[in-house]
């Protein structure tokens, strides 16, 4: 075990001080095919083109990573686009003040935003790695912040993801030593094994693609039992934390909701996708099972990629523009009123995702990479996704939230989901949804950020950005401090905030509950961890966690 722990801690300041003594930028090249040809020589690239003066600039500086990713990409600059690490960044300037014939664009990358860790199956997304695994696409990992999240820890064995999804392909590599079937289920082939490849897939295995907590461990279930969730309920029993649940019921049961909330008092979360119905024919009005029950955090669909609408608008079969997989926008593609294209109103023209006030939290579900045919197949693909491909996003940060603080309290967790979420309330498109689509988009690496924040006594916690009229919220902290700034509680919200030691309340900061609401901040200099042993020992597991504590 000291072995194992020594390796680690060399692996973690390893890549530490790499990403603090290096420069990191990205650069834009004005032609798709351009790449400049080096080899490798020990840690540092050396270049071996004939273009003098490409040569020239690059003997100046120290070079360990110049490669093409899709980071940072607009669409017409997707393989124009360069993630450069090096000695100094003044390499930058040189290239596009010497060579405006080759490139035409630099970015900085800030300190803050170098604690990324990507494991080597990271996909045409790779930045800071090799990509070993299929070249596909996996910006919406970048969404979410994954990377971020995997820089505190990968998950642990110790934390099982529960699927009640149906059949996973548990002889794929990314599933095979990892999964354990608890139920078999002989419908919807394939589906259970997208739904885990999100969740939980195993990473930085030189093959597929990772999970949000890839190295979490997973147990599959059968999704029939909607009356009684015998299913889930096994599971729970079993010590699983967190359950994901990608299908949905339009019948609710009493006898359900008497499970959930027995599994919720001992311990067990469940992670729902909202469903599969049209606004236009829903109008907010349509609830689904089991993401309608209290104690379920359900989960719909955001959109991901495209920065602007112009980046992506296109012509339908009918001939009407519509645009798809904007950036925040509620959905999965947006209408425009008239046909007019600068009026970005969502009229829900193709759009399948279940909108309600049940609903908590957002997640990608649009142009993601199709794992149930490549394990089913063998076909490397994409496909529009359904609401069932949200959940497991939500699955997968729970299991790393649980992974680097096993102690968390359960119903702590989604107070954290919707704290850390990307409020989206002010786009525009939005406007007609609101109230019906949760605290906004899913951000899983400022979700397990503020664990460690709020259980590291050296750091400082933050709440902000979000404007709350609703909702029940519950936290503890043995930070610092927590500051709360830029952030409003008000109408029928609840919060309970124990700290241990400072609250400052911030800048632009509204607290004005009604009477159907209440803020309670509390000093509490006694709090302390609870199963601190379990802590200790559980936090070498994550191979990149800060060594602080």
């Amino acid at each position: 075990m000291r072995k194992k722990l020594a390796f680690l801690i060399f692996l973690f300041f390893t890549f530490y001080s790499f990403s603090q003594e290096t420069n990191w930028f990205y650069l834009r090249a004005k032609d798709t095919f351009f790449t400049p040809k080096f080899e490798r020589v020990n840690d540092q690239l050396k270049y071996i083109g004939n273009n003098e003066k490409l040569k020239y600039v690059f003997e100046k500086y120290n070079i360990y990573e110049f490669k093409k990713t899709f980071r940072k990409a607009k669409k017409e600059n997707l393989k124009k686009t360069f993630f450069v690490v090096c000695d100094n960044k003044s390499l930058m300037k040189d290239l596009l003040l010497n060579l405006p014939q080759l490139f035409e664009f630099g970015e900085i990358i800030l300190e803050e935003d170098k604690k990324i860790f990507e494991p080597n199956d990271y996909g045409l997304t790779s930045t800071i790695t090799e990509n070993k695994g299929l070249e596909v696409n996996l910006d919406y990992f970048d969404f979410v912040g994954a990377p971020q999240a995997w820089y505190y820890t990968t998950g642990s064995k110790d934390v099982i993801i529960g699927l009640s999804d149906g059949q996973v392909e548990i002889t794929d590599k990314d599933f095979s030593d990892k999964t354990t079937v608890i139920k078999e289920s002989t419908k919807s082939k394939g589906h259970g094994s997208g739904m885990a490849s999100i969740a939980a897939g195993q990473g930085d295995n030189e093959y597929g693609v990772p999970g949000i907590c890839y190295d979490c461990s997973i147990y599959a279930t059968t999704y029939n039992h909607h009356k009684t969730l015998e299913q889930l309920k096994e599971l729970s029993e079993m010590g699983v934390k967190v359950i994901n649940c990608s299908w949905a019921t339009i019948t609710s049961y009493q006898t359900a909701q008497d499970v959930i909330d027995e599994m919720f008092e001992n311990g067990t979360i469940i992670v729902s996708a909202a469903g599969n119905q049209d606004w236009t024919k829903s109008k907010g009005k349509v609830f689904y099972y089991p993401s309608s029950y209290n104690h379920v955090i359900s989960v719909s669909s955001g959109m991901h990629r495209y920065n602007t609408v112009e980046e992506n608008t296109m012509i339908s079969k009918k001939g009407n523009p519509y645009a798809a997989n904007i950036k925040n926008y509620v959905g999965r593609t947006i209408g425009f009123k008239d046909n007019d294209t600068s009026k970005n109103h969502h009229i829900w023209p193709i759009s399948i995702t279940t909108l309600n006030t049940e609903v908590d939290i957002l997640a990608p579900s649009v142009d993601l990479f199709r794992y149930s045919k490549f394990a089913t197949l063998g076909k490397e693909m994409y496909t529009l996704e359904a609401t069932s491909s949200t959940a497991p996003f939500v699955t997968g940060t729970i299991g790393l939230m649980l992974s680097l603080n096993p102690c968390l309290p359960i119903d702590e967790v989604e107070t954290i989901l919707k704290f850390t979420a990307t409020n989206i309330d002010d786009i525009e498109a939005n406007q007609p949804y609101k109230g019906n689509y949760g605290a906004g988009s899913l951000h899983t690496g400022r979700a397990v950020k503020m664990v460690y924040d709020l259980y590291t006594e050296t750091e400082m916690a933050t709440i902000e950005n979000q404007k709350f009229s609703r909702w029940n919220f519950k936290l503890t902290s043995l930070s610092e401090k927590v500051l709360i700034q830029n952030q409003q509680f008000s109408e029928a919200a609840v919060f309970e905030l124990k700290a241990k030691n400072k609250i400052v309340i911030g800048k632009n900061t509204i607290i004005k509950p009604t009477k159907n609401g209440s803020v309670v901040l509390k000093i509490d200099p006694i709090l302390k961890k609870q199963c601190d042993l379990v802590l200790r020992e559980g936090f070498p597991n994550n191979k990149y966690y800060h060594p602080n504590n």
